[in-house]
């Protein structure tokens, strides 16, 4: 498989030297040995704190979708009540996600080029009376970066969970779990984290544990049998050694830059791909800059382009970017610049590149 000087796609990012070698280590069992158990509850700690929360997390194996699918399994009873905020593809596949496991859903929209206004996601929940409210952090295929603000307090007013999917911002912008009153937080590897996509992460509050006893799932993505790990010293299948232990060099990483060092450098780079790209002409989406991710840039394709022409172009010239989907398919075209690729080099190569292909 070809690769690229300027690996620029937004998820799965480039893996570091260092998290690749976790991958070479030849561990025991995780199911029998104590060493995994350890780990394990080192890497939840490590967690979160990064995501400042004191509610359980948990670690399963498997890409990022599976911690969405086992979440809405897990804590929804039959013929549930669910509040979907969207404003983009993600946040409208959760509505997908719950019709298709048989749920009643309503639908907060806003635009794929705006997030979501929390004041009239909070009167739709005082009028709807949900089971759970979900929401989209950062939406990639727009580029965009949500407020959460309130959302959380008002869903647990009228009884309902908050399952908030950061799988693209978490550890990349700046976020709180507790301080958001999120009881379902999702997140993958792959992204700011910098791994693989194989280990799916998700909180669980107190009050979503109470929603899972009851909703009683049983299945592979199910959150239940986690409520106890690592006490229990036992696991419902068995887990992916290596690739915990390349989340605990990962976090080492960030805690060694420092959290807060952390979310200014995504911020920093984010902000200068921006500016040369409007440099060049292009035109960003969203138009509204305050509303861009820290994580991925969105753009829309240069007139007289497509995406597929733009796309090898680019690769010729060494550079790899990533398409959109949905409504915003061979409209936009997304830069990642989250973990391991939220550098200024980086950017500049990739932008560079571009340039050359579009003569500017």
């Amino acid at each position: 498989m070809k690769t690229y000087p300027a690996p620029l796609v937004p998820g799965p990012v480039t893996v570091p030297e260092e998290i690749r070698a976790a991958y070479a280590i030849d561990f025991g069992s995780s199911d029998l040995e104590e060493d995994f158990f350890s780990l394990y509850g080192e890497v939840q700690k490590k967690l979160q704190n990064l995501l400042e929360t004191d509610e359980t997390v948990v670690i399963q194996s498997g890409e990022a979708m599976g911690a969405l699918w086992g979440a809405l399994k897990s804590v929804l009873a039959p013929q549930s009540r669910v509040l979907a905020v969207a404003a983009g593809l993600f946040g409208r596949g959760f509505a997908d996600m719950a019709r298709a496991l048989g749920h009643d859903v309503e639908v907060v929209a806003f635009g794929n080029d705006e997030i979501p206004e929390p004041e009239k996601v909070i009167e739709r929940i005082k009028a709807y009376g949900p089971h759970l409210v979900t929401a989209v952090h950062c939406e990639t295929p727009s580029g965009t970066l949500a407020r959460l603000d309130g959302i959380g307090d008002a869903a647990r007013e009228v009884g309902a969970l908050f399952c908030v999917d950061f799988v693209s911002s978490g550890g990349g912008a700046p976020l709180s779990v507790d301080g958001e009153a999120i009881d379902v937080g999702l997140l993958g590897s792959q992204k700011v984290l910098s791994l693989p996509p194989d280990l799916a992460v998700t909180t669980v509050s107190d009050r979503a544990w109470k929603a899972i006893g009851k909703a009683g799932y049983v299945g592979y993505d199910a959150l239940a049998p986690w409520k106890e790990v690592p006490a229990c010293r036992a696991l419902p299948y068995t887990h992916n050694w290596q690739a915990l232990e390349a989340l605990r060099r990962s976090l080492e990483a960030i805690e060694r830059e420092g959290k807060e060092a952390a979310f200014e450098r995504h911020r920093s780079v984010a902000a200068h791909c921006r500016k040369r790209l409007q440099e060049m002409g292009i035109a960003l989406h969203p138009r509204r800059e305050r509303f861009s991710s820290p994580t991925v840039t969105a753009a829309r394709i240069p007139d007289r382009w497509t995406w597929a022409e733009l796309d090898r172009k680019c690769r010729d010239e060494g550079v790899v970017f990533g398409g959109s989907y949905g409504d915003l398919a061979g409209k936009v075209f997304r830069i990642g610049h989250m973990g391991s690729q939220a550098r200024l080099d980086l950017v500049d190569r990739g932008i560079d590149a571009l340039a050359r292909v579009l003569g500017r």
